[in-house]
């Protein structure tokens, strides 16, 4: 029985992939550049947006931090279910639903004239998440295993850098075109009509190897309880929440203090400065977190980046110019973008390898909890000044730094945390990992 197994995934491995994983990574890689785009233009121009709407000082911090949340509302019950959906029925069907929403949602924000439109236009934005796995899984599943690192790499900074190009281009559109924002939103929707019809023309169906059987609800949930069961997955997904948490709480009011240290001469490009050299340096500096996590362990490193996101993000309202804003903004998107691999790297080495596949599918549900949460608290503190959120946010970081820093004081460590050459136990369950049943997107 086992050799015919192995002739059978043997002769399966042969078999000409249906989809050449360059072309998808390609198309897919532009799909996240784009949605990226929009997204980091969401947050970077709404603040000005609503004072060209004539909203009043006082109301417009509290609205920030409001309409911000709005982003993951509808969207964080919807994840489990578009994972689910794409196994079952069609992957590359789901993704282009990503497409058309964004496309509808940015058109809705261009066209709003009333904050309560605006409100209704960013609620949308939710039914446009859940994407991201769906193809992570389709490039998993299409691409030669000699090559799936390269893949995965690629497509991980397609995202980053469409947050940093988005400011950037708003400014352009703004300031060098002088169309105004609803201009810069309705641009993005037309690159996101473009998107769906690339994955559509463009991209073939991937069907995992593994398609769930049942009703769609008890698989998705189902998937949620088994990882939510595990006291592993809930510690580290606690840590990446605290991160999240402390980033989301000042986040919709750093455009709030590029227009106060600029002035409205030139708004939209300093925002671009700053909020785009800050994305393109998490971007670039993220992997090197990876070699630091390895040499040293995760959780070092980890608590390294929060204390150093903490510092940065105090510091930051209190800028006097923009040029050391943008210098502040980048040394806090350098630490925060360390956070990330070091969690990805507690989850591949303290979670059971059983449950690994499913936790990774579910891994940005501690973002969008603090989505909502985050920006809501700032909504809160920001009566008290425009410095409050980042203070709160600066003490979340270092509460969060000194928690991880307590369980390292006085814990082994564990057998999937390498420094120099040791080795590492379950490198030979890669390809079982891989196989295990996916579920959420």
């Amino acid at each position: 029985m086992p050799a015919e197994a192995d002739k059978t995934a043997h002769l399966r491995d042969a078999r000409p992939p249906a989809q050449d994983w360059r072309l998808l990574l390609a198309v897919f890689w532009i799909t996240s550049l784009v949605e990226g785009l929009g997204v980091s233009q969401i947050f970077a121009f709404v603040p000005a947006y609503l004072r060209d709407m004539g909203v009043a000082e006082p109301d417009r911090l509290h609205f920030v931090g409001l309409f911000s949340s709005l982003l993951f509302v509808v969207g964080m019950p919807l994840v489990p279910l578009w994972g689910v959906w794409a196994d079952k029925y069609s992957r590359k069907a789901v993704i282009i639903r990503s497409s058309i929403v964004e496309a509808v949602v940015f058109a809705a924000v261009a066209l709003s004239r009333e904050p309560w439109q605006l409100a209704g236009s960013m609620l949308l934005i939710g039914f446009q998440l859940g994407n991201t796995g769906i193809m992570l899984g389709a490039i998993r599943d299409s691409t030669p295993r000699v090559r799936l690192g390269t893949a995965l790499a690629l497509f991980g900074v397609s995202g980053p850098i469409g947050f940093a190009v988005g400011p950037a281009l708003g400014g352009v559109i703004v300031d060098g075109l002088h169309w105004g924002l609803p201009a810069v939103f309705a641009v993005s929707a037309g690159l996101s009509i473009g998107t769906a019809l690339l994955v559509g023309l463009g991209s073939r169906e991937v069907r995992p190897e593994v398609v769930p059987a049942g009703r769609t609800v008890e698989l998705a949930f189902g998937a949620l309880r088994s990882v939510l069961g595990d006291p592993a997955v809930r510690r580290i997904f606690a840590i990446f929440g605290t991160a999240f948490l402390a980033q989301q709480v000042a986040r919709p009011y750093l455009p709030v203090v590029v227009g106060q240290v600029n002035g409205p001469v030139g708004e939209a490009s300093a925002i671009g400065l700053v909020a785009g050299t800050a994305a393109l340096a998490g971007a670039l500096i993220a992997p090197i977190g990876g070699p630091l996590g390895d040499r040293i362990g995760f959780r070092p490193v980890l608590v390294a980046a929060l204390v150093g996101g903490g510092i940065t993000l105090g510091v930051m309202p209190f800028a006097p110019n923009v040029a050391a804003l943008a210098i502040v903004a980048l040394a806090f998107s350098a630490f925060y973008g360390v956070v990330s691999p070091m969690v990805f790297g507690l989850l591949a080495t303290e979670v059971p390898p059983e449950r690994r596949s499913q936790t990774l599918n579910l891994v940005y549900l501690p973002l969008y909890g603090a989505g909502v949460i985050g920006p809501t608290l700032g909504a809160v503190v920001v009566s008290a000044g425009i410095s409050a959120p980042f203070l709160l946010g600066a003490a979340v970081f270092l509460a969060g730094a000194v928690g991880v820093a307590l369980r390292l004081r006085g814990t082994p460590a564990r057998s999937g945390e390498v420094r120099g050459d040791e080795v590492r136990p379950d490198e030979g369950h890669v390809d079982e990992i891989d196989a295990n049943q996916r579920s959420a997107g």
